[in-house]
């Protein structure tokens, strides 16, 4: 029997999903992979501050590996990259990982301590390592050395530690194999054979604009031989490079010539071949050092991440054939392979994060890390795809996720409170999948818009690239034309409607309040750009000090259109109220950043609050930052779109 459902006005419906359970029930389950026949992966703890634990599926369950206190994450490019490795694929060989409190490497048996590989550096954050790999004696990676505790300038190099820990105490004991672009990935080694290839670009590129593909032979001292490039360069972004798992000393690489991130063989002379031409990605921007979307197997194909718009799971073969692999999951993320199967975390429309384990022969699901809380699902909205025509024509995409609660309806003739989700990058894109975080409005009763505007990433070259030299323009416009859209549809009414960001989704949020100043209701927006020349002149981190030269144009040349595009240039024109969250500890966003925006606003008349987390960087980690920052965001809203929120 179906309980009736009572009426009550849109966003003051009552839910079991409150502000603590999104800062606790989304853990951040990220960078899979295996240990003998196990499955590992990291796991933010947000009760202990974010610390980012080394978990395993066991026979006799799920558990931590590591002893208490260790934390495993690396600060490489300031967004982080691949920490942790097992040395043989058995756990009793151990595994190397870098720990965050001092950013050095660490070897690990079972039972034992883990030891340092690497120096310490001047500071706690100086020398980073990511991405590493395993050569005989010693433990291959990326290393960063930063100039200064902003990381606003750095060095990298592709370097060797000696697994008997010499280096800890005696920096010389590090060899430097490679220094070939300021960035570079970790160093992909041919298995069984001498050949190393990694990938590597110079500012102003950003990875997805362009990179070259390099390669170089190990001498008999160990030492590499010159880099040359095999491929890329131009306009044509690889965004990963993998040898063969079937020991043919093939190589492939996920690039773009064509517009879109296929999978190419790469052969010896730099020809390519593509697997399987598709107008769909097979990869993703290269935010984080080490990401895999293409995983070798034993028999010569390929696992494969692909998708418009999304991310499902396939096999590939040589001769182009692509399978996909069934299942409710859209989503899958931090990819790993034993050779035969595939371990990942995963994702849906009706399936909040757990991380599987894949048997691409069998074609069963084995679900090691199940979601923290299932029984919210039955509270989740069932999102829809849409796409809307902006006034040049142009398609914007959006996921509509409407209200939803299994007790409750709105009103007759009543229209709900929407709520425009601008997602950060602004080079990438959100995922239309089950979201804690989501579920926490629309179980209220308010509907959540979620913008892929132009400049987003997966829906190819051409879409990513309506960004170049027009951010603060094209997003701005292309949340209005969903939000036109969405009003047109009938679904919303025009004086209900609120925007919320981070970080670069902050930049669009502001920017639209000041040029929307009639669209928008109120905003929540978390440590945003918002100085496009103090950020650009002062300085930000390293891997993204130069990425407005593709945003927005060269420095200093195009300088008045910085000024022109920055979000503070409209802060006269802001008339709706706004919350603003701030993490002391941000090197990406720095504080700096959200003061001038409320240096503007005293003073204006226009309602604003400041709400700044000591310990938070870039993206909070901690349950109270969270929940404190919902807590007032729903406020926010139901003085600005008329309704009262549930006790």
């Amino acid at each position: 029997m179906t309980a009736e459902r009572r009426t009550a006005p849109y966003g003051s419906w009552s839910s079991p999903i409150s502000a603590t359970d999104v800062a606790r029930g989304e853990a951040l389950v990220e960078w899979v992979g295996f240990v003998g026949g196990e499955v590992w992966w990291t796991e933010a703890c947000p009760e202990e501050n974010g610390r980012s634990a080394l978990m395993r599926c066991a026979p006799d369950g799920v558990g931590e590996v590591l002893p208490p206190g260790w934390d495993v994450r690396t600060r490489m490019i300031e967004y982080g990259g691949r920490p942790w490795l097992s040395l043989s694929g058995q756990a009793e060989d151990g595994i190397v990982f870098t720990h965050a409190a001092d950013q050095r490497v660490y070897l690990w048996r079972q039972g034992g301590t883990p030891v340092p590989l690497s120096p310490a550096g001047a500071w706690p954050a100086q020398l980073r390592y990511a991405d590493f790999a395993v050569r005989e004696d010693e433990v291959w990676c990326l290393r960063e050395i930063a100039a200064d505790q902003e990381a606003t300038h750095a060095v990298r190099h592709l370097v060797a530690l000696p697994l008997d820990g010499s280096a800890a105490e005696d920096p010389s004991r590090v060899r430097e194999l490679a220094a070939s672009h300021h960035f570079m990935t970790g160093p992909r080694i041919e298995p069984g054979g001498n050949r190393v290839v990694w990938l590597g670009w110079d500012h102003p590129a950003m990875p997805w604009d362009t990179t070259e593909l390099m390669i170089a032979s190990v001498t008999a001292d160990r030492a590499l031989t010159e880099p040359a490039v095999l491929a890329g360069g131009g306009e044509e972004s690889i965004t990963q490079v993998e040898w063969a798992a079937d020991g043919s000393g093939s190589l492939y690489a996920v690039t773009d010539p064509e517009g879109w991130w296929n999978v190419h063989e790469i052969f010896p002379d730099g020809g390519a071949r593509n697997l399987c031409p598709r107008a769909e990605e097979f990869g993703e921007a290269l935010w984080r050092i080490g990401l895999r979307w293409c995983l070798p197997l034993r028999d010569g194909s390929l696992a494969v991440i692909h998708g418009v718009g999304e991310r499902r799971l396939g096999v590939l073969t040589r001769d182009g054939r692509l399978t996909d692999f069934d299942g409710a999951a859209t989503e899958w993320f931090f990819a790993a392979t034993d050779g035969y199967r595939v371990a990942a975390v995963v994702a849906g429309p009706g399936l909040r994060r757990a991380v599987v384990l894949a048997d691409l022969a069998g074609g069963g699901v084995e679900v090691l890390r199940p979601p923290g809380d299932a029984a919210s699902t039955a509270w989740a909205s069932t999102p829809v795809r849409r796409t809307y025509d902006g006034p040049d024509g142009a398609e914007v995409h959006a996921h509509v996720y409407p209200p939803y609660h299994p007790g409750r309806t709105g009103p007759e003739g009543e229209l709900p409170p929407w709520l425009v989700f601008v997602h950060g990058g602004p080079t990438s894109r959100s995922h239309l999948v089950l979201n804690q975080e989501i579920t926490y409005f629309t179980s209220r009763g308010i509907g959540v818009l979620d913008v892929q505007y132009g400049g987003s990433t997966g829906y190819g070259r051409a879409y990513r690239e309506r960004l170049r030299g027009s951010w603060g323009l094209t997003d701005v416009r292309d949340c209005a034309t969903a939000v036109r859209g969405l009003i047109a549809d009938g679904l919303a009414s025009p004086d209900r409607i609120a925007i919320r960001g981070g970080s670069a989704g902050g930049w669009t949020a502001v920017a639209s309040l000041g040029a929307e100043p009639g669209l928008y209701r109120a905003a929540g927006v978390y440590y945003p750009v918002l100085d496009p020349v103090g950020w650009r002149t002062r300085g930000t981190h390293d891997f993204e000090s130069r990425y407005l030269d593709g945003l927005i144009g060269p420095w200093p040349e195009a300088g008045n259109r910085y000024e022109e595009r920055s979000p503070l240039a409209g802060a006269a024109r802001i008339r709706a109220p706004l919350v603003l969250f701030q993490g002391l500890e941000d090197t990406v966003c720095p504080p700096s950043q959200a003061e001038r925006l409320l240096e503007l606003l005293d003073g204006s008349g226009v309602e604003h609050r400041y709400l700044a987390f000591e310990g938070e960087g870039h993206g909070f980690r901690r349950s109270a930052a969270i929940a404190t920052s919902l807590h007032a965001e729903l406020e926010l809203y139901g003085r600005a779109l008329g309704f009262t929120p549930a006790p």
